[in-house]
């Protein structure tokens, strides 16, 4: 160190002190601040025009002590570009923060950009003046944006479509577009984001267009907020000097909309629903008009609608004559987006079951809607069908009324009935069972001294019978409770498990359904405090649903708009 001091001159070593200890005691003062600035690059400026706000002090502060909301009724923004800088000259220092942020205006008028407050510096406030854009002019060369709606004047709750489309000539690396805004109305976005190409006055541009549906949920006029953009391009300037080109921010905003909601129709009745198209289809498993009492069949009713969200569509009132039993599903909805419209259904999948033969008249179905194009009245309709029910041969006439039979004996019967002199002496069919237990009891306490021959026929394992739903669906029809548990092991067994040996165990494989309250109730019968009577007919109605849905196919694709 001494020996590199001696090679110095002693006038610059000097120098380079005192430079070293100004530099040192400058950066140590505390500068104050003592201005605070805003200022605007253009006034007037046009809708749809970018208008650059900078604010200035001449301290250096954090970023976040400025709070620019006081601009969210007036302008769309976004963050703000944060710089700090300090300068010595002259062996005098001087520090700096900057706020940038560029502004859309969303409206024309008069404005007045507020004044903002550091450590009690206040700024002037900006009066401004936004007016109409030029009708026949597209804005920057670069970038600018446009905005349509499918319809202008629509009725409360007609789905109507809004297109957003970025045009920009050049690279463009990054952006972020606002979401529209409408209150008291319900937006989303349609499929994804499409990009193309068009020309504007001779001149090629990239596209992307994004596509929004818009439900608005009551009567008046609306302003739909205009749009704006602000992404990142490369700068076509710096590209031509450096490999490692520069970004540049670019911004854009559209044109805010209006839009005249109308009331619903005085004619109209019904659940409201307007759409270009509502239909109305069904479809039976297995197909056609024959069906056998007793035995369920599939019906699907399919809601289809254009230009609908799937939650908009009503349930359907679905009327049946006496003679048919009917257990519904949970309806399904669905949408999809076709060709950039949007198509929504609602799938009604029932299992119908006959409980008497015949012909049965199925009523027709009607769905009231409001046709947006014609503005006219227009219904939904399936017509009127007429089913052929066929006599099951499994289930005979005594089976069929043997509910009725029971229902007709009622304890209230045997209340009212006469109380009868009976002789102690009177040999009954419960005399003639007991004596006929009493001999069997004797016989078995006597069989086993008997010598027994060997044989193998009577040491073979009998085998095991299939199991029938005719003899359960008898036995369900006579309320014949043990032997309905009976046949519910036995297809248990067969087809669920082979451990299952009594009927709780059933219990443990059924999901939460009418079988297994059906089920539930049939093992609690022998523990009822009252010779109460059984019915089978609900078991067995489902023990057939329940069969009927785990054969159902599963169907998620969406069915046709315009079924052939």
């Amino acid at each position: 160190m001494v020996t590199l001091l001696k090679r110095w001159p002693a006038q610059a070593l000097f120098s380079a002190l005192t430079f070293a200890a100004t530099l040192l005691l400058c950066s140590n003062q505390a500068q104050a601040a003592t201005s605070l600035q805003a200022t605007v690059d253009k006034n007037p400026v046009m809708l749809g025009e970018e208008l650059l706000l900078q604010i200035e002090l001449d301290e250096k502060v954090s970023g976040h002590q400025l709070d620019f909301s006081v601009l969210a009724n007036d302008f769309n923004f976004s963050a703000p570009a944060i710089s700090q800088s300090m300068q010595i000259i002259n062996g005098r220092s001087s520090q700096s923060t900057r706020w940038q942020l560029s502004l859309f205006a969303k409206k024309t008028g008069n404005f007045v950009i507020p004044a903002f407050e550091i450590e009690g510096l206040r700024s002037d406030p900006i009066p401004l003046t936004v007016v109409a854009a030029d009708p026949n002019g597209t804005g920057s060369d670069e970038l600018f944006i446009e905005s349509s709606l499918s319809s202008n004047e629509l009725y409360v709750q007609q789905l109507v479509y809004y297109d957003v489309k970025i045009f920009f000539n050049g690279d463009l690396q990054r952006g972020s577009l606002s979401q529209p805004e409408l209150p008291g109305a319900t937006i989303e976005q349609l499929g994804k984001d499409i990009e193309g190409s068009e020309l504007v006055n001779g001149q090629r541009y990239q596209t992307i267009t994004r596509r929004y549906t818009v439900i608005v949920q009551q009567q008046g006029s609306f302003d739909l907020a205009a749009p704006w953009f602000k992404g990142e391009m490369i700068d076509r300037q710096s590209s031509r000097y450096d490999y490692f080109a520069k970004t540049k921010t670019v911004s854009a905003q559209g044109q805010a909309l209006k839009l005249t909601v109308k009331p619903m129709p005085d004619n109209f009745q019904g659940e409201w629903l307007v759409s270009e198209l509502v239909a109305l289809t069904e479809e039976w498993t297995p197909p056609g008009n024959e069906l056998t009492q007793g035995e369920p069949v599939t019906r699907t009713i399919t809601l289809t609608a254009l230009d609908l969200a799937d939650h908009q569509l009503p349930d359907l009132n679905i009327p049946l004559p006496a003679g048919i039993k009917s257990y519904a599903e949970q309806p399904q909805s669905k949408k999809a987006e076709r060709n950039g419209r949007l198509v929504a259904q609602k799938v009604f999948t029932s299992a119908v079951i006959a409980t008497q033969n015949g012909d049965l008249v199925l009523p027709a179905v009607r769905i009231p809607w409001w046709n947006s194009k014609t503005n006219e009245l227009a219904y939904a309709e399936l017509p009127e069908r007429t089913l052929k029910v066929a006599l099951n041969p499994s289930q005979p006439e005594a089976q069929v009324n043997a509910e009725a039979v029971v229902a007709a004996v009622t304890p209230a019967n045997e209340i009212n009935a006469q109380p009868q002199s009976v002789s102690p002496w009177f040999w009954s069919y419960s005399s003639t069972t007991m004596l006929l237990l009493w001999l069997t009891t004797l016989a078995l306490w006597l069989l086993p001294k008997l010598p027994r021959p060997q044989s193998a026929q009577a040491i073979a394992p009998q085998p095991q019978l299939k199991f029938s739903s005719r003899k359960l669906k008898a036995a369900c029809l006579a309320n014949n409770s043990s032997e309905a548990a009976a046949q519910l092991v036995q297809w248990a067994s067969q087809g669920i498990d082979s451990q299952i040996v009594r009927l709780p165990q059933l219990l443990q494989h059924l999901p939460d359904c009418e079988l297994r309250h059906e089920v539930e109730k049939l093992c609690h019968q022998p523990y009822q405090p009252t010779a109460a009577a059984w019915q089978g007919q609900p078991l067995f109605e489902a023990f057939a649903k329940y069969k009927h849905v785990q054969q159902l196919p599963v169907k998620s694709q969406l069915r046709p708009l315009y079924p052939g």
